[in-house]
Order: C-alpha cells, then structure tokens, then sequence
C-alpha cells in the first residue's frame, strides 16, 4: 500500500484520548515508525503498549484531569482522530445508516493521541502541556477540537491553546483549532489567534429523514435520527403538548416541553407535539428526555426552518418539522376526533441540495479580542460526520463502532487531514504556507453554483465562513502564497499592546526580538496574513494595507492581474494592478486602499482581492466596518 509520502507525516491529536482497538487504527501497510518519533505509549490499567502499533504510535495522558490511562471512553478523541487520519473500514455505518467505506482525511498519516479532556472538561495545563509534549515527540501537525466558550475567552498569553500553538509555530508545527458551537451569534468565534488555523463548521450533501404520517394519509417530511425495531411503524394517538399540561403548569411551559410541564396521565402511549422555544432555553435532549420520561411514545418537534437538523434519538420515535409543516399537523389535530400519527424510521437522503450550508452551530466572528484579524479562517464539514467511536459497554471491546457528530470538532480534524495532504505533496513549505494555500483556493460556492448560504437561507459571509470550503486538490498549486512569520506573530502581540517583556517572558525565552516603537491595534491589519480585516474604517477615511505573495508555482515568469470584488459603499484599490514575478524576483509586494463612502451604511463590508495567471486564482477574502 502506498500513502504518497505521508506515512512520514505525524498528527498529534488533543482531545479525550483514543480507542486503539478500532478498526480505523489498523497498521495494516504501514513501515517502520518513523525515526524522527521521540514519544511514548503509556500504559495505565486498561492501556498497554501493546494497544500501539505503527499507525497509532503514540499515546499520553496527564494525571491532572483525573484521567489513569489514554484510553477514549466518551469518543470525541476517536471520532477525531479517526477523521483526521483513519484507515479505511469497509462497510462502517451507524446502525446502518451513511454505510460505505470510511476513511480520514489523510488516512496515510501516523497518529499520536493526547488525553487532555474527559467527561468532567478539560485541564488547561494538560493541554499546554500535552502540545509542548507533541511538539517534543515530533509531530508535524497538531489537531486540536477543543475551545472556550466564546463568554470566556482568554486574551492570548493567558490561553493555554494560544501558548501552546506558539510554541508549536516557533518549531515549525501547524496548529489547527475549532472555531467553536456557540453560533450563530456574532463574536462566538474562539481560538482566535493568527497564528492558529480556525475552524468553522459545514454540512454535506447528506441529510437524514424522518418522516411522519398523519392519521388522514398525509405525510410530512420531517428530520431526525431514530431506530425501530419494527420496519412498520406503528399509529398512536396524537396530543399537542400545550392541552396536556401537569395541574398548576403554565401552558406556554408544556407547549415547548419544559421540565415538569407535562401530565403523564394526558401523553402516557401517545406521540406529543411540542414546539421549541425561540429562546432556545432547552435542548432537544431535554425535551425528549421530558416527554419519554412522561410516558410518551414519540416526539413531534416544531422548529424554526433554519434550526432544524437531524438529532440522534436512538430508538425514541422522533421527527423535527418546521413551523409550516407544524401548522399542518396542528390543524389536522384541531379537525380531527382522534387524530392518530405513525412516525417512519429514518431514511438517508442523498444528494441533498444546497451544500455546503454554514452550520447553525458554528461560531460566528468577528473576534472579540480583535477585530483586525479575520477569524474563522476556512470552512470544513461538521454535520453527521461519521467516524470511529468506542463501542457500547455491552459489546466486545473488538465490535466495530462508528457514529453520527456534528460540531466544529468535526471540521476541525477535516481540516488536519487537508494539511496532511498538502505537506505530503509540499513537504518543504511551511505551516503560513499551508494555510494560505487552503485559504486562497477554497470555494465560495455550494452544488447548485450559487454562493454559500448560512440557513436562513442568505448568502454566507466570510464571518461565518471564512476564506470558504476547503478544496485540498487546489491546494496543492495554489500559485501564490502569503507567508505568515514568527516576527509578524510577535509584532501583532506588540500592537495588540504587550509589553516586550511580557512577550519574551510567556512564549520566546530562547528568542530575541524587539517591539516596533510605533504600535496601535490598527497596525494589527497590516500582519501579512491571507486575508484582511478593518475594525475600524470611519466614513470618509482612506486606510492602505500591505501584503506580500511568494511565488511557488513552477512557472518562475509568471503575471497575475488582480480583480476586485468590493461591495457598495466601500471604494477598494490595488497598486499595482499587475504582479510580475521572474527567475530572480520571488516574491512582489502591492498595497491596498480601503475607503469607506460617506454614505455607506454603518456595518461590516465584504468582498475579494482575487490574481490570477489566467489558470490559477488567488483569492482574499476581506471585512471592513465601516462606523
């Protein structure tokens, strides 16, 4: 088996440990570890050395989160590790549901996995340590699911993601990060430092139906996951859940199915309709939990059209309508003597169209910490993502098991497995380098070739997306690249407003470097970093920002002609309009100008700066607030 140069690449994956005996962590075809590896496999109770092999060839955990071994016993570590680079598993499916040949994104690629979580959080100790730790056994690459809440995000130096990924850039390592699930408000995105690869969150053209039939015959379809037993469904009375509320219970309370609501005398042997809150005060779990614990047979969920996503209920009768479809049924209820409803097990539906949609989930910038770097970076899929988890407790620990997530911890691993592939191709480029390339060469564009939506239905923003969905193919040639350095990281740190010695005290002991004597988070624009983003831009103000693009196609005498899409009210310019690179000129420098009109509407602006050699296409995306 050949794996193009990536059974040399090595991926440290941060989470809550691994199950080594999946299937997606065979070394079937692998060689020798390679020599580079100083890291260890560490034995606890239930973990020998045994459990690694060449594939998995490596696995600590740290003691302060409580844990006694790496083993994965929630699945969040498996099911990323197995995104990022499992193996390939021939007929994996969840209870027969998205069958088909599993693999990760760059199933060539050794792995490395770092218990830093279990189920009581995460020890922000253990993961600077455990990243130091990787960088020290000699990862390439550093996969990590795992972020604050957007509420509570540290400022960079007090972020024991952002030390740890610094350490990891000075050595050369890639670090890439979720953006977080806290959307879809604004300013959730975490994991915001530049020198991090933020994530945030897709779908796939995959959805799953869940279908309901109403005592007259009509059927409505619904989403959801559930398991029946019974390939015919079976009919149970319906009751809306807002005429069965518990004595004392305020109706507006049983009508979405909040805890305590309920009497179980009115929904015991039926199937209830509830409708979710806007407020969304509850969680879908909780009300099906609130009804099944009253007795119920099954759960209508009445939601908003753009929140609906297809949850997992296991073998509780579950479909989740949106509110035109919810009138249907309520009205068919109000009309009818004993209205009655079979709910069908759930189907695969495949393809789905439009895709990719930015996920509900997904956290959304600008960033709070600063406004002048523009997070998340890319967009990668994270809905029902099928990978390797754990097997139930009541199987034999060797029973394949895989399943459904969704979360930015799901694209976050996609893209790991996207920066494998390019290093495998690109080995000498650096990890700016790899970023940019997944940054300029992602797509704008979902399967009906239309721009990507968010799921209200509008055109996405690079707030939600970034610089688009990953396209590792384009990737590999992207023609040009912005390289990102060590001292442009720092610099940002000195305009962000620290201090030389506060710098040099937290990340670079070993690393000279002196603060420009002019700083101010304006200048924070300036880093030379793929994209570009203005906090800051009154109306009537004229601001230019600086980058540089490195040559690495193969062509050395090559011209790229910049095209410029600026949205109204926002006058963009580039000088020059034309990049001409030679045998001895490498890397071309150009300015652009950003001038807000004064009648330009008070809010963030977007648009691109696309060069194009007329085969290739090097796109930045770009945000400006105009006030």
């Amino acid at each position: 088996m050949s794996f193009h140069g990536s059974s040399d690449i090595i991926i440290g994956v941060v989470d809550t440990g691994i199950w080594p005996e999946s299937p997606s962590f065979s070394d079937k075809g692998f060689g020798e570890i390679p020599s580079k590896w100083k890291g260890i496999c560490m034995e606890g109770p239930d973990f020998n050395k045994s459990n690694c092999n060449r594939k998995l060839i490596g696995a600590r955990y740290y003691k302060s989160t409580g844990a006694t071994s790496a083993r994965d016993s929630n699945g969040h570590g498996t099911h990323t590790a197995s995104t990022v680079a499992g193996a390939h598993v021939v007929g994996a499916s969840d209870r027969g549901l998205a069958r088909g040949t599993a693999k990760g994104g760059q199933p060539g690629c050794r792995i490395a996995a770092y218990k830093t979580c279990t189920a009581d959080g995460c020890s922000g100790s253990a993961m600077l340590k455990a990243m130091d730790d990787a960088v020290h056994d000699g990862v390439d690459i550093i996969s990590i699911s795992i972020g604050l809440n957007a509420a509570f995000t540290s400022d960079y130096l007090s972020d024991p993601i952002a030390i740890g990924a610094f350490h990891a850039e000075l050595k050369g390592i890639m670090v890439i990060a979720s953006a977080g699930n806290d959307g879809p408000n604004a300013s959730t995105v975490t994991n915001v430092a530049p020198w991090l690869f933020t994530v945030a969150a897709s779908n796939i053209d995959r959805d799953f139906q869940s279908s309901v039939i109403l005592g007259s015959g009509k059927v409505i379809r619904g989403a959801g996951i559930h398991f029946s037993n019974s390939t015919r469904p079976k009919a149970y009375s319906l009751v809306y859940a807002r005429n069965a509320a518990a004595a004392s219970k305020p109706v507006e309370d049983a009508r979405t199915c909040l805890p305590g609501s309920l009497d179980p005398k009115k929904v015991s042997g039926k199937v209830v309709v509830c409708v979710m809150p806007r407020d969304a005060v509850i969680t879908k779990q909780i009300i099906k939990v609130v009804v099944e614990d009253a007795g119920a047979r099954g759960l209508i969920l009445v939601n908003q059209k753009e929140k609906i996503r297809a949850s997992d209920f296991g073998h509780f009768p579950f479909s989740e309508v949106d509110m035109t479809d919810g009138y249907k049924i309520l009205k068919y209820m109000l009309h009818t003597k004993s209205p009655t409803v079979k709910i069908v097990p759930t189907v695969e539906i495949k393809p789905t169209k439009p895709a990719p949609v930015v996920a509900l989930f997904s956290s959304r910038g600008p960033a709070s910490l600063t406004e002048n770097i523009l997070k998340p970076d890319v967009m990668a899929p994270g809905v029902l993502i099928l990978a390797a988890l754990p097997p139930p407790k009541t199987a034999k620990p060797s029973t394949p098991e895989f399943g459904l997530r969704s979360g930015t911890s799901m694209s976050c691993p996609h893209v790991s497995g996207a920066a494998a592939f390019v290093k495998a191709h690109r080995p000498s480029w650096t990890p700016s380098m790899i970023k940019s390339a997944l940054m300029t060469t992602a797509m704008t564009y979902d399967n009906m070739r239309r721009p990507v939506t968010n799921t209200s239905g509008l055109t996405s923003t690079p707030h939600e997306t970034g610089a688009g969905e990953i396209s590792p193919q384009r990737a590999i040639n992207p023609g040009l690249v912005f390289e990102t350095t060590t001292q442009d990281y720092l610099q940002f740190l000195c305009y962000y407003g620290y201090s030389q010695k506060t710098i040099s005290k937290t990340l670079t002991k070993a690393t000279k470097f002196s603060c420009p004597k002019k700083t101010s988070k304006d200048l924070i624009s300036d880093i030379n970093y793929p994209s570009i983003s203005i906090g800051n831009l009154r109306r009537g103000q004229r601001k230019m920002i600086k980058r540089s693009v490195t040559n690495v196609g193969l062509e050395k005498n090559v011209t790229y002609v910049a095209h410029i899409e600026a949205p109204e009210g926002l006058v963009v310019k580039v000088a020059p309009k034309r990049l001409v690179f030679g045998e001895n000129v490498h890397k071309v420098s150009f300015k652009v100008w950003f001038y807000g009109e004064k009648s330009a509407s008070k809010r963030y602006h977007h648009g691109s700066l696309e060069w194009s050699d007329g085969y290739r296409s090097v796109r930045s995306v770009f945000s400006v607030n105009i006030n």
